[in-house]
């Protein structure tokens, strides 16, 4: 029986052995525009059901390593059902399924156990799937689903990005900027430090670095209690690197909702994340749906009075 843990872990390792970061969108579009139609996660093309969880950093690597320049996919049966097909020669991207499940629990003799008042208890667990996607390019005959993406030419530097703004301002979060050589977010006086913008190459690098601050900063023990932040780890120890995991991917989730293009601060930590994934198989998982409630946390900061998340399903809920 194949180990989906060790699969997914595997390609993500593989990417960053490559030195690519699955979690970076690897293109820029024209509908970034945030007009109501845009989406910036990877959908599947013929339902345009957003793609989530830890699908996110498996598509987007695939695309980079590729060279795809869409965000859809679509299974082999879709394509046939759809009037097309794959080309062939074409090779499949690995994806997960993750579906919820709900069973009684029951003692050894198979009578059901029950709770203070009497009533069965309920065991919550998943239960992982793997499917295999093709991305639009792969196909032919297709014509209708497969829009083409235009490059953009280069803003002026540090043209401020209003959702970005938004999502900064409305999270309450105390940020100072100062002419300094680093950023970094301190739990204990709870504060972000960022250089000036003017510091920054560009709008993309300051928005990038703010937002893996600010994911750090979600995991407050007053927000999320995450145990990264609640118990930092010291620099170096696993602990400590699968919370920058956990932040720059969070990062990259937040960039992609605001549109932005950004290099996250990857490559210093390229060598601790292949240490760490390598030495558990579960662990880009955990951080995938750590990073994934995360975002919705402050994106729901943003629009509180509207449901933050891609879909109903639980943070760590992953649907092709």
């Amino acid at each position: 029986m194949r180990d989906i843990y060790q699969d997914v872990t595997d390609k993500i390792v593989t990417a960053l052995d490559q030195g690519v970061a699955p979690w970076i969108k690897p293109w820029t579009s024209t509908n970034s525009s945030h007009n109501g139609h845009h989406q910036p996660y990877p959908i599947n093309a013929i339902t345009r059901r957003p793609y989530s969880g830890i699908n996110l950093p498996l598509l987007w690597a695939e695309a980079r390593l590729q060279g795809f320049s869409q965000d859809r996919w679509l299974t082999f049966n879709q394509a046939k059902k759809a009037g097309g097909h794959i080309r062939k020669g074409e090779h499949s991207t690995l994806a997960v399924l993750y579906k919820p499940v709900e069973r009684e629990e029951q003692t050894e003799s198979g009578q059901p156990v029950l709770d203070e008042n009497g009533q069965p208890k309920v065991a919550h667990f998943g239960i992982l799937k793997t499917h295999f996607l093709f991305n639009i390019g792969q196909t032919e005959g297709l014509e209708a689903f497969n829009e083409t993406l235009l490059e953009t030419e280069p803003g002026d530097p540090f043209h401020a990005n209003n959702f970005a703004e938004n999502l900064l301002l409305n999270s309450g979060a105390k940020i100072v900027h100062l002419p300094a050589d680093k950023a970094y977010y301190h739990p204990i006086s709870d504060l972000i430090l960022l250089p000036t913008k003017a510091q920054f190459h560009d709008e993309g690098g300051y928005y990038a670095t703010a937002l893996h601050e600010l994911s750090h900063w979600s995991g407050h023990a007053s927000r999320l209690q995450r145990e990264g932040v609640v118990s930092p780890s010291p620099f170096g120890t696993p602990g400590y690197a699968f919370e920058e995991l956990v932040a720059e991917m969070g990062a990259a989730f937040l960039c992609a909702h605001c549109g932005i293009q950004g290099e996250l601060r990857h490559e210093g930590y390229i060598e601790s994340w292949l240490s760490l994934l390598k030495a558990d198989k579960r662990a880009i998982f955990r951080a995938s749906g750590h990073a994934r409630c995360a975002s919705e946390y402050l994106r729901n900061l943003e629009h509180p009075l509207e449901q933050a998340g891609l879909d109903d399903s639980p943070c760590m809920n992953d649907d092709v």
